[in-house]
């Protein structure tokens, strides 16, 4: 088969230029990577928002991703496309700041996700996020009462449409000022409180390291309480290689002596060539 530059030389007359990033995207849909096939690779979509859908999809596909995170129901039939499935839906509730710890929004909050319910059930689909919402003066005890007082409402439909409602632990110093579920006990107490399979929590690596660190032993001492895993390097939420603190190799292999099954996604802002930087994500967690 003629090599990339033979080819050029027939080109009579004709003058081709590749752009750097072109270039780039040429060397990133290689062949795909060799993974273990230990860990379910994903990542977050809103991380590479300049990246067309289609195109990220068949990048994704190229580089070992099985799911996307952070999709709606107008995206999922684009990921199936590329046979991709979203890990970690959006598309019901309120967002970060307003959530389940404000009785005022419960009504609102269950019909949102009664609603999206049955299409993750139609797309074969199972994890929806969800979030406490910021505290705005209120005690952490009163929190977890009002945020258990919703989920319930939630969970009888959420195990009749096989659905994992999942609450993202974030941190409150640094992205998120005020969040309230920002320590991984708080969260556990509330699994507990809830009393339902169908309702985990999102460990996210970054965000836990800023606020409580001792990732290894926290992940391992709930793990029956986490349902979904997120990357990030800190400082910066930026690559997950050696510019940063945390060491995701040994991340990784305590997370798999968990026992966990599910997905583990990239959430970190590219600095560089933004496919070129998952790829390497990916191979960093591939343990």
């Amino acid at each position: 088969m003629s090599s990339r530059r033979t080819a050029l030389k027939t080109l009579t007359g004709t003058a081709l230029t590749l752009s750097l990033a072109e270039t780039l995207a040429a060397q990133t849909a290689a062949a795909a990577p060799a993974l273990k096939g230990n860990i379910k690779h994903s990542a977050c979509r809103w991380c590479y928002s300049k990246i067309p859908l289609e195109e990220l999809c068949k990048a994704a596909k190229e580089i070992g991703l099985q799911a996307l995170d952070l999709t709606g129901p107008d995206e999922w039939p684009v990921l199936k496309k590329y046979g991709l499935t979203c890990s970690m839906a959006q598309g019901a509730g309120k967002g970060i700041e307003r959530g389940f710890n404000d009785p005022a929004l419960h009504d609102e909050l269950v019909a949102s996700y009664e609603a999206i319910f049955p299409k993750l059930k139609d797309a074969g689909l199972t994890n929806v996020i969800c979030f406490s919402g910021n505290r705005r003066g209120m005690a952490d005890e009163q929190g977890l009462e009002n945020c258990a007082k919703g989920l319930k409402r939630l969970m009888s439909s959420a195990e009749k449409h096989g659905v994992v409602m999942i609450m993202e632990l974030l941190n409150s110093k640094v992205n998120h000022k005020d969040y309230m579920c920002d320590h991984t006990a708080w969260g556990a107490e509330l699994c507990q409180r809830v009393g339902s399979e169908n309702f985990k929590l999102l460990y996210d690596i970054y965000h836990m390291q800023i606020m409580e660190g001792d990732i290894i032993r926290t992940l391992k001492e709930n793990s029956k309480y986490i349902g979904h895993y997120h990357t990030g390097g800190n400082p910066g939420r930026n690559e997950i290689d050696d510019s940063q603190e945390i060491y995701y190799p040994a991340v990784m292999k305590a997370i798999l002596e968990t026992g966990y099954k599910g997905f583990v996604a990239q959430e970190f802002i590219p600095k560089r060539d933004p496919l070129t930087s998952l790829k390497q994500g990916v191979m960093i967690c591939d343990v």
